[in-house]
């Protein structure tokens, strides 16, 4: 969050931002409970939807904070429509890219200002490094990140750099192994009776699923990442099944090379209780390491069980 925090010290109070209305808690909390006493406004819109997003630009705003695909239900959002609306309302335009990385989605192609990436998660990819980052073409804005971060106190030690820059060598095959494994859980999932409901940009029926085979690719292959959540009927199933998976570790991160199971609606999206954004708390999440398929799928079916 450090970085989403850096990037907002460029606002002044009584700006506004707009942020998508399932964006992951941890934002939520930081413009509601942190960012709002120094005067920064902010309001949650839809941004599949084109025209509430022109709506609310109407408004006023001084930049447009997209997540694509969203966390928790993976949402994906068009960034070339978005960067468009944005810069025309005179709005920084910025892209939380955690979930694509860099080597599946770049947003700076499709007109984004600064790309804010969570270098814990893919970046790193071996869950041993808490660190975030922020991507821009524009010189001047570097030059100005580059001050407050310093001003701030937002600086990795050596050590946590080193380890950053050792998992970066191996993201490309990481990101393929991550991608190729959720597409057959995924396949998995969709013949359980238990699950009612399928989040995964990779589906041909998905919401948007254009859009995604065009901003998701790596050297014209289109890859969906290594995310995917889903309800099941029940609250008290969905917590059975985090609780009762044995390769699937339960954990609130996402990206390393080993597999996580959560459920937001206790774990990282606790935050929006109350909100009026709360996630379904029949909903689970996965992130996929780079574990053989078939072991992660005979996981879950105990799990189910």
């Amino acid at each position: 969050m450090a970085a989403i925090a850096t990037l907002a010290m460029t606002l002044s109070s009584g700006d506004r931002v707009l942020i998508p209305d399932d964006v992951y808690g941890g934002t939520y909390r930081l413009f509601a409970k942190v960012l709002g006493q120094v005067g920064i406004e902010f309001a949650t819109v839809d941004m599949t939807n084109l025209e509430e997003v022109d709506r609310s630009l109407e408004e006023g705003a001084a930049m447009l904070l997209a997540e694509t695909p969203t966390n928790p239900i993976l949402k994906v959002l068009d960034l070339q429509a978005l960067a468009e609306r944005g810069h025309g309302a005179g709005a920084l335009v910025a892209v939380d890219n955690t979930f694509a990385t860099p080597f599946t989605q770049r947003p700076l192609e499709h007109g984004a200002d600064v790309v804010v990436y969570s270098a814990t998660k893919y970046l790193g990819g071996h869950s041993d490094l808490v660190m975030g980052s922020l991507a821009t073409s524009d010189d001047e804005l570097a030059e100005r990140l580059r001050f407050l971060q310093n001003s701030i106190g937002a600086i990795p030690g050596p050590f946590d750099c080193w380890l950053l820059l050792r998992g970066l060598k191996t993201l490309a095959i990481r990101m393929r192994a991550h991608s190729k494994g959720t597409e057959r859980v995924v396949e998995w999932l969709q013949q359980q009776d238990l699950v009612t409901d399928i989040y995964f940009p990779g589906l041909p029926d998905a919401p948007n699923h254009d859009v995604a085979a065009r901003q998701m690719s790596a050297a014209g292959e289109p890859l969906y990442g290594g995310m995917v959540s889903f309800q099941v009927d029940t609250p008290e199933r969905a917590l059975r099944i985090c609780e009762n998976t044995r390769l699937f570790f339960l954990g609130e991160s996402l990206g390393g090379v080993e597999s996580l199971i959560e459920h937001p609606a206790r774990m990282t999206h606790a935050s929006l209780a109350g909100s009026g954004m709360e996630v379904p708390d029949t909903l689970i999440r996965l992130s996929v390491g780079i574990e053989h398929p078939d072991d992660l799928i005979l996981d879950l079916e105990q799990a189910f069980r």
